[in-house]
C-alpha cells in the first residue's frame, strides 16, 4: 500500500479504537454516539476503502478512509503526535493519491489536531453546524482536488 498506509485489518482496527487520543475519543462518544471500542472498530471494518496507518516504531496510529461520495475520515491515537511530520507526509501523498474531485466531512470545532492537519492538507473550513446527539458545533470541511 502507499507509504505507511495499508488495508485496514481487524487488529489494527481493534487497537487503534483501544487507544484514541482523548480528542477522538470524545469526538466519538459526544459527538457522533459511539461509546465503546468494538462500536468505532466494526465501524471502521464496515467502512469501504478503511486504511490503518502504521507508525515507524511499527504500530497502529490512525484508521480512515475516503467512502462513497469522497467522505474522508480518520480517528487517531496520540502516536501520531510522536512523528507529527511523517505522519502529515504520508497523509499527503495518500490524499494525492486518491480519485475523488472532492473529499469532505465534519469536525468537532475542539478537535485542534484534526483541524491543524486538515488545514496543512489543503481543506477548506465552510460553516459551523449542530451535528449529532448532543448538537455539538462541528465544522463541515471539503477539498477539491
Amino acid at each position: 500500500m502507499l507509504n505507511n498506509f495499508h488495508p485496514i485489518t481487524n487488529e489494527a482496527a481493534i487497537e487503534v479504537a483501544s487507544n484514541l487520543s482523548m480528542a477522538d475519543r470524545r469526538e466519538c462518544i459526544q459527538g457522533h454516539g459511539y461509546d465503546n471500542v468494538m462500536e468505532i472498530a466494526i465501524g471502521a471494518l464496515m467502512a469501504p476503502n478503511s486504511y490503518y496507518y502504521k507508525a515507524p516504531n511499527g504500530k497502529s496510529a490512525a484508521i480512515g478512509g475516503v467512502q462513497e461520495g469522497g467522505k474522508i475520515w480518520m480517528l487517531c491515537t496520540d502516536l501520531i503526535k510522536e512523528f507529527p511530520r511523517q505522519y502529515a507526509r504520508d497523509c499527503v501523498r495518500f490524499m494525492n493519491s486518491r480519485p475523488e474531485k472532492l473529499l469532505w466531512n465534519v469536525v468537532d470545532e475542539r478537535n485542534g489536531t484534526h483541524l491543524k492537519l486538515l488545514r496543512f492538507l489543503g481543506f477548506k473550513f465552510l460553516r459551523k453546524i449542530p451535528y449529532g446527539p448532543n448538537q455539538l458545533t462541528f465544522i463541515e470541511f471539503c477539498k477539491i482536488q
